[in-house]
């Protein structure tokens, strides 16, 4: 049984690529790396009950899989390529995994990605994908490099996601299509990353938090940033369902946005601003990189504020 179910997920995955040699079928891929290209890879595992809620389609589930490791080529500025997908599953049940091969293949063929191996076993709900993207030499995209003086930005909008799971958590809350779509199939800024490359100088995708992930950028690059919170991008969805205290703590530490955080040299902000309004997501100029250490907040008066987290922390009790 467990052969037929790789059958059903390889005959939804299948993309051709002249650069894989032998996909799925062997006890290994072989594939080959273009000339005057370096490999990024990546590795991101979503466990039921704690990166999706209970419940969640197979489709939904097999999208966000593929989106959240393809976010993390965005932030590298990497082309994607291949990926492997590992699957521990309480049961063999074929429409399962028709679901989310479906919502796998879906997200993949934009990219002309292909599935070239992976896992299945029996356990509880967990879906692990590693990603594989090229790059040139010395064009990646890292977190290392901010200076003083660059301004931080911020692809499409904060908080949707974090939102959506508030709808879909508290039987209170009128449940909101859009911010739970945001949840569910979060578009990674793959061409917004490469539309970076050569001009950003440190860049990380929002995955648990703007406030945590902005630090991780501070922390490489040995400087603080402040950011202004009236700045921050939300979307109409968002300010129409919830008031402003509450989209404010959504779009600083909610999370699974998986939007860009970068910084840039203050005299390209408008023209990258610009560019990638032409790619359909936009920039936002939401502060600046400064001395020091951490992230601060601040109110349109410049008074610090004091977020009541800073985002999602995977081993906190």
């Amino acid at each position: 049984m467990e052969f037929d179910l790789i059958g059903r997920i390889r005959q939804r995955t299948d993309t051709p690529r002249d650069d894989v040699i032998t996909g799925i079928g062997d006890d290994a891929a072989v594939v080959a790396v273009p000339a005057g290209r370096q490999l990024a890879v990546a590795i991101d595992t979503l466990v039921e009950g704690i990166h999706f809620p209970v419940g969640t389609s197979p489709a939904d589930i097999g999208w966000k899989a593929l989106a959240v490791n393809l976010s993390d080529l965005a932030a590298m500025g990497a082309t994607p390529a291949w990926a492997l997908l590992a699957l521990s599953v309480p049961a063999g049940d074929a429409a399962f995994f028709d679901g989310l091969a479906d919502g796998f293949a879906q997200l993949a063929a934009s990219y002309r990605l292909s599935l070239i191996g992976g896992d299945t076993t029996r356990g509880p709900l967990t879906v692990s994908v590693a990603v594989h993207g090229f790059v040139a030499p010395g064009e990646a995209l890292l977190r290392s490099g901010a200076r003083v003086g660059d301004v931080v930005m911020v692809t499409g909008t904060l908080g949707d996601a974090a939102a959506g799971l508030r709808c879909l958590d508290e039987p209170d809350i009128t449940p909101y299509a859009a911010l739970i779509e945001r949840l569910n199939r979060p578009v990674p800024r793959v061409s917004a990353g490469q539309a970076l490359r050569g001009i950003a100088t440190a860049c990380i995708d929002v995955s648990d938090g703007l406030l945590a992930d902005l630090a991780h950028i501070c922390t490489a690059s040995g400087v603080g940033a402040d950011i202004d919170a009236p700045m921050l991008p939300r979307s109409s969805a968002l300010l129409s369902h919830f008031d402003e205290a509450v989209t404010l703590e959504f779009a600083l530490s909610g999370g699974d946005d998986y939007e860009l955080c970068f910084t840039v040299p203050a005299d390209q902000a408008a023209e990258v601003s610009a560019d990638l309004a032409t790619l359909g997501c936009g920039a936002t100029r939401i502060g600046r990189i400064v001395e020091g250490q951490g992230v601060r907040v601040l109110n349109a008066d410049g008074q610090v504020l004091q977020p009541s987290r800073d985002g999602w922390d995977h081993f906190a009790s």
